[in-house]
C-alpha cells in the first residue's frame, strides 16, 4: 500500500510539472515570432492599435497595481491575524470572520469589479485609476493574505512568546518585535504569493481603470495599461493572435518569477531554522 501512494504521487508530480511546461512551450511557441526587446520595451503600435509595438506600459501598469494591492491588503490580512491570535478570545467571533473570509474568496472576480466600478469609481469619484484598481484587487487577494498569516501566526513556538510574557514584555512589544521577526519571511513569501495572483486578474481591473492605451504614469490617480486586460483586447478583438501569446507568455513568466522567489523565501527561512537549531 504504501508503495502504492508513492507510485501514484510520483505520477502526479509528473503529470503537474509536464502540464506546467507543456503550456509554457506551447504559449511560447505560438507567440516566437513577437517576442523581442522592442517588444519587452516598447508601447503599442499600429494603425490597429496593438497590433504592432510593445508591452512595457502594461508590463509597469501592471507591476504597479499589483505591488499597491500587495500592501493594502498585506496590512489589513496580517492585522487581521493578528487580532484574531493574539487578542480575540471569542470563538464566534474568530468563526465569523472565517466566514466573512470565505465569502470574500468565493465572490467572482467579474462581481468585484462591478463592486469597484460601483463604489471607487462612481461613488467615491476615484475615477478609472491605478488606485481603483489596487483597491479592489487588494479586496480579492485579501482572504489569501489573511487565512495564511493567521495559520503562521498559530505554528509559532508559543515558549518563545510565554517567555516574553513571563519577563513582564507588554503584548504590543512581543507582536511588533518577536513575533512579526519572526514570521517576517513567511509574511513576505505570502505577500509575493498573493501579488502573483493578483497580477493575472483581468475581471477586477477592466472596470475599474485598464485602458487599451496610456502612457507610463507614476500618479495613482490616473488610469494604466495592465496586461491582462491587454492580452484580452488583442484576442477578443482579434488585432494580433501572435502579440497575444507573447503577452501571455510574458505575463505567465512574471507570475512564474514571484512564484519562485516566494518559495526560495520560505527555503530560505527553513534553512535558517534548521542552522540555528543545530
Amino acid at each position: 500500500m504504501r508503495n502504492l501512494i508513492k507510485i501514484w504521487s510520483f505520477i502526479s508530480f509528473a503529470v503537474i510539472i509536464f502540464i506546467t511546461v507543456f503550456i509554457f512551450v506551447f504559449i511560447l511557441y505560438k507567440g516566437r515570432n513577437a517576442l523581442s526587446l522592442d517588444f519587452l520595451l516598447g508601447k503599442p503600435e499600429g494603425i490597429i492599435l496593438g497590433k504592432e509595438g510593445g508591452i512595457f506600459p502594461a508590463i509597469i501598469g501592471s507591476l504597479y497595481t499589483s505591488i499597491i494591492s500587495a500592501v493594502i491588503s498585506s496590512l489589513f490580512g496580517i492585522s487581521a491575524g493578528i487580532y484574531l491570535v493574539f487578542y480575540n478570545k471569542n470563538k464566534y467571533i474568530n468563526s465569523c470572520f472565517d466566514i466573512v473570509f470565505q465569502c470574500i474568496a468565493g465572490i467572482p472576480s467579474v462581481v468585484l469589479g462591478l463592486f469597484g466600478y460601483a463604489m471607487l469609481v462612481l461613488h467615491l469619484g476615484l475615477g478609472k485609476s491605478i488606485l481603483s484598481m489596487a483597491i479592489t484587487q487588494s479586496i480579492m487577494i485579501l482572504p489569501f493574505i489573511s487565512i495564511r498569516i493567521k495559520k503562521v501566526l498559530k505554528e509559532l513556538n508559543t515558549d518563545i512568546i510565554n517567555s516574553s510574557y513571563a519577563l513582564g514584555i507588554s503584548k504590543s512589544y512581543t507582536i511588533i518585535h518577536i513575533v512579526l521577526k519572526e514570521i517576517g519571511i513567511k509574511a513576505l513569501s505570502i505577500v509575493m504569493l498573493a501579488g502573483a495572483l493578483a497580477i493575472g486578474a483581468a475581471a477586477p481591473l477592466m472596470f475599474t481603470g485598464a485602458v487599451i492605451n496610456a502612457p507610463l504614469t507614476t500618479s495613482i490617480f490616473k488610469p494604466s495599461m495592465v496586461l491582462p486586460y491587454h492580452l484580452y483586447i488583442l484576442l477578443t478583438q482579434g488585432i494580433s493572435e501572435s502579440n497575444a501569446y507573447a503577452t501571455a507568455f510574458v505575463l505567465l513568466s512574471i507570475v512564474l518569477i514571484l512564484n519562485f522567489f516566494a518559495v526560495f523565501l520560505r527555503f530560505l527561512k527553513i534553512s535558517k531554522s534548521g542552522i540555528k537549531h543545530e
